[in-house]
């Protein structure tokens, strides 16, 4: 009996790349031109996305480009062929393609597009394109006791932005295989446990009374026994800045200090700043690395990264933490993912403060909205949801590097509807939901007919711009937008100091919400219950069922749960 091979999801970087290989043929015997420099691959073509450029192109190589590897950048009736006639798996079907003052642009088979994503349920987009392997440890300095667990009213804002981008890194890294833990361990019933179990985040805990004394004599033991203890006749030389103490205060006499630079200088460790000098080791560090020991004890593979996540006003006080963890004996490769700062012109906050201030705002919009049927339990779990939504959006939208800046202005309120943020992507993501209440209910009265399966749907039919725009900027991309945080930790050679796209889930889930709802309030998706307009309804159900899901899938990497109904 014959194999019949499954046919391979849709994605952009290898049409990109077969598209590629198509125009360029043989790199070495393209008419003889040894002397021409030829692009990068990758660099020939760019995927269009937006609505105006989607009405006559998909993808286009610039007149640029194609100067670079033809003369006067004619496409030889071969290579025209070649591009037109594209198979391969995973590579989006060509419709056509010409030669313009743009230069040359391709269009898809949209029909086919559309049934190979849609017609199989789409599950495969929804995940990322492939699974990986290894250990990573989210280290939140922010959470450490210094000397004491910190509360909700001693954390900062900038301090808030790095928990939040850990617990977000966390999900997605999961996605992706990795076996993902949390550092530090909490006290179970400590305020800031409660807080962050308010914004969705589970962190793990431990018993009030719990201990970590055992392996905190262990890294003490190591450090006395490191080869980069600084011994007494080097005493009096240049200290490191930010955890140590001058010995001429006397109290230090006598400590354990570590020579930092020479940990990072003999061990090749590039990207620390070269004012490290020789740190006190005290307890806080001590507990700290106790911590991390702990995080790292049940990985069961060689493999394990510790990404210290951290505001920038911390950084320096990490890279000590890193350099000291390193001469107790650990070995695990260390990157840091640094925050910018959180700017509140006008007031300062507390992260308790901004919490409050977000719930009672998002509490008093939704009273002005619905009026007095905002009250219970459900309504307090809504509000509680929208709260995370906003807050989480408001800190993590933004490149992980560069500062915040926040409107806290108490007069100021948070909008329900408004084109920006987690409550508008909220509210759309409810909106799917409530079109296919509709529909179920159409069904129970006989308005409408069960969805058929996809096989038996005619999907030329979706012809509005904005349904193409919906499957190619946002479905079919996603699970290589998922790929990209794991990818990032790949990458060797830039120091200790790591950057990855962070911001990535929440622009692309407020631009999908802003196409999604462009379409929504233009087309009439639940028709006339006419026979003929049946399969045209059921095609956009297919593509918004679809699009609930990517939803849902977008929205978990950010532990935040749909709302059915605003």
């Amino acid at each position: 009996m014959e194999n019949i091979e499954e046919p391979s999801p849709l994605r952009i970087t290898p049409t990109v790349r077969a598209l590629s290989s198509a125009l360029r043929g043989k790199r070495d015997s393209d008419r003889g031109n040894g002397d021409r420099v030829f692009p990068e691959p990758e660099k020939l073509w760019f995927k269009e996305s937006s609505a105006k450029n989607l009405r006559n192109r998909d993808f286009l190589s610039p007149t640029t480009m194609l100067n670079t590897l033809y003369a006067d950048g004619q496409v030889p009736p071969a290579v025209m062929s070649r591009v037109l006639s594209l198979r391969g798996s995973g590579v989006l079907p060509v419709a056509g393609g010409e030669v313009m003052g743009e230069g040359l642009r391709v269009r898809v088979d949209r029909a086919a597009a559309f049934k190979t994503v849609l017609a199989g349920g789409a599950a495969e987009y929804l995940k990322p394109s492939s699974q990986r392997q290894g250990c990573v440890v989210l280290n939140c300095p922010a959470l450490h006791p210094r000397p004491n667990t910190p509360t909700p009213d001693t954390l900062s804002l900038g301090q808030l932005r790095t928990v939040l981008l850990a617990d977000h890194m966390g999900a997605l890294l999961r996605r992706q295989g990795f076996a993902v833990s949390f550092c530090p361990t909490l006290p179970k019933d400590s305020d800031i446990n409660t807080f962050l179990r308010a914004l969705g985040i589970d962190w793990p805990t431990a018993p009030a009374n719990w201990t970590n004394e055992g392996r905190e004599e262990k890294i003490q033991e190591a450090l006395e026994n490191s080869a980069y203890r600084e011994k007494e006749t080097e005493r009096g030389r240049r200290t490191s800045g930010g955890g140590a103490k001058k010995a001429e205060e006397g109290e230090d006499e006598g400590a354990l200090r570590v020579n930092l630079k020479r940990v990072f200088q003999e061990e090749g460790l590039l990207g620390y700043d070269p004012s490290l000098g020789t740190c006190t080791v005290h307890r806080d560090s001590v507990s700290h690395l106790a911590q991390l020991d702990l995080s790292t004890a049940d990985c069961k593979v060689a493999m394990v990264t510790a990404l210290h996540v951290t505001s920038c006003q911390d950084e320096f006080r990490q890279q000590q933490i890193a350099m000291l963890w390193r001469a107790s004996g650990a070995t695990h490769t260390q990157r840091h993912l640094v925050c910018g700062p959180v700017k509140t012109p006008g007031s300062h906050l507390t992260a308790a403060q901004y919490l409050q201030l977000r719930r009672g705002q998002m509490k008093e919009a939704s009273e002005m909205k619905y009026g007095d049927q905002v009250e219970g339990q459900t309504w307090d779990d809504i509000i509680k949801v929208m709260t995370s939504a906003t807050v989480r959006f408001e800190l993590l939208s933004t490149v992980h590097t560069s500062p915040v800046t926040l409107d806290v202005q108490r007069e100021g309120g948070v909008s329900t509807k408004g084109p920006r943020g987690g409550v508008f992507v909220m509210y759309n993501c409810a909106r799917l939901h409530t079109l296919f209440d509709s529909y179920e209910r159409g069904v129970e009265k006989g308005l409408y007919p069960e969805i058929p399966e996809g096989s038996q749907l005619d999907f030329a039919s979706l012809k509005e711009e904005g349904e193409w725009l919906l499957l190619f900027n946002y479905l079919i991309p996603f699970s290589e937008l998922l790929d990209q945080s794991g990818q990032a930790l790949d990458c060797e050679g830039g120091g200790a100091r790591v950057n990855i796209k962070t911001e990535q889930i929440c622009k692309f889930l407020v631009s999908l919400s802003k196409d999604f709802s462009s379409y929504y309030n233009r087309v009439h998706v639940l028709g006339e219950p006419l026979p003929h307009l049946f399969n045209q309804m059921f095609c956009r159900l297919y593509l918004l069922r679809a699009l609930r899901e990517l939803y849902h899938s977008a929205l978990d990497s950010l532990n935040l749960p749909p709302i059915r109904q605003l």
